[in-house]
């Protein structure tokens, strides 16, 4: 019985967040949460803690207004284990009490960041608690530049909540119920918005790999790039060329739309398009209303928020690795090549078949929730889609239909943000008991036709 119990690193990650967002939903529910001193409905308090443990950021009453400080301490606290994950939080507590890490322990984080080998995992832990830290320390002392002035002594607690909601990706704030688009023409809140979504969302692993080159001191004639693990190349190129390429395609979108940017000055317009682009990167803030968006923007936005960001971080998406080893698998198809090659390495065969995989059950997610939500609501089909690609990404971003879902409507987008969270083969793996047979048993090979 104690064996048939026993619960797979899976499992145990992903009841972690369950128990997690259950936990943070009871808390909320309390009237002590309330801003009115009333408990709000306790689904409401179960979508808003299920958008913070999944970084989501969608919210069915505003943040700003609907909780007290009390309550906003709880969803913060619920945002930073939701980038760091359940695990991180409870290895790092055992790290700082001096308690060994078990072999169970290692592999539960091995299974949670995704990682190749057990070797240097406690060491990974502190760097990863001690980056993460420093970095939403830097952000919230350059908000207060802004937002002391402007509020006051409420303004380092405005500055501490964003910074943690931005470098984890999750779009939740505490200035007002229309995001960040009061200060759409604040360099500052951009900049700094945009450097710890993207620090955020690039992954521990690209850190550490850029630091250990940098140190190495190898920058002559892209000696840097070259230094870097084929895993950093392609998330550090397929984030820049994202950004970059979104920017373009808003800057050009919307150059003319007198409901977002056509007031603007050049530089102005290109640093909201480039805003925009990065936030839809799984991040959900908001400087530019989405609803206002034309047909074309929303279409490149849905394309963005579904790739999201890279592995190992905190941002969500199918991830930029995962669609660069798509399209170049796709295209040595295309030239009859068996193997495909990236910056002169050739990419393993066990990565396209999880690429392939991941990118299938996000899809078969997004389409079950788009369809079930369209039953659900009588809004205008891309609105819907938006909603669905935005909680499937966990990004947060939302063109008025969040506060607008019916009961049923609130529960379907649950229970998208939490898969989209841990991610559908993890689920899949979770519930896959079945012991298969030994692989020197296969069924016969017959050829079929494809394309």
């Amino acid at each position: 019985m104690k064996h048939q119990l026993r619960l797979s690193t899976t499992q145990t990650i992903l009841l972690s967040f369950l128990l997690a967002i259950l936990a943070g939903s009871l808390l909320l529910a309390l009237p002590v949460s309330s801003a009115g001193g009333e408990a709000v409905p306790y689904i409401d308090a179960l979508f808003t803690a299920t958008t913070a443990v999944c970084v989501t950021g969608l919210v069915t009453v505003p943040t700003v207004s609907a909780w007290s400080v009390f309550g906003q301490a709880v969803i913060l606290l619920l945002i930073q284990i939701g980038g760091l994950g359940v695990i991180t939080i409870l290895t790092g507590l055992l790290i700082g009490l001096h308690r060994r890490i078990g072999i169970g322990d290692r592999m539960l984080i091995q299974d949670a960041f995704n990682l190749n080998t057990m070797s240097g995992i406690v060491k990974f832990i502190r760097k990863v608690l001690a980056g993460t830290f420093v970095v939403e320390g830097a952000g919230a002392l350059l908000y207060m530049t802004v937002f002391v002035p402007e509020y006051g002594a409420r303004g380092v607690w405005i500055s501490v909540f964003n910074a943690v909601s931005a470098f984890c990706n999750a779009g939740m704030d505490i200035l007002a119920e229309d995001s960040l688009c009061r200060y759409t023409l604040n360099p500052v809140v951009n900049l700094v918005t945009c450097v710890l979504i993207v620090f955020g969302g690039i992954g521990y692993i690209v850190w550490w790999d850029v630091v250990r080159v940098c140190r190495e001191r190898k920058r002559r004639h892209g000696g840097c790039l070259r230094s870097l693990t084929l895993h950093s190349k392609i998330a550090l190129s397929a984030t820049a060329f994202l950004i970059l390429a979104g920017a373009a395609a808003f800057l050009v979108f919307e150059y003319d739309n007198p409901l977002t940017i056509q007031a603007y000055t050049l530089p102005e317009k290109i640093m909201a398009a480039l805003f925009q682009s990065v936030t839809t990167r799984t991040a959900g803030f908001a400087t530019i209303p989405q609803q206002n968006l034309t047909n074309a923007s929303a279409l490149v936005s849905l394309l963005l928020m579904f790739i999201g960001g890279s592995p190992v971080g905190t941002a969500g998406g199918v991830k930029t690795v995962t669609v660069a080893v798509l399209l170049v698998f796709a295209f040595a198809a295309i030239r009859n090549r068996e193997d495909a090659s990236l910056f002169h390495r050739t990419v393993p065969r066990h990565a396209v078949s999880k690429a392939v995989a991941v990118v299938c059950m996000s899809f078969l997610i997004l389409f079950t929730a788009t369809v079930l939500l369209s039953l659900c609501t009588d809004a205008e089909a891309l609105d819907i889609v938006y909603e669905t690609v935005s909680a499937t990404a966990t990004v947060g971003l939302t063109r008025n239909l969040t506060p607008a879902l019916n009961l049923w409507g609130k529960l379907i987008i649950i229970v998208t943000m939490y898969l989209g969270r841990v991610g559908p083969i993890s689920l899949v793996i979770a519930f896959h008991t079945r012991k298969e047979s030994s692989n020197l048993i296969k069924d016969p090979t017959e050829e079929i036709s494809v394309g």
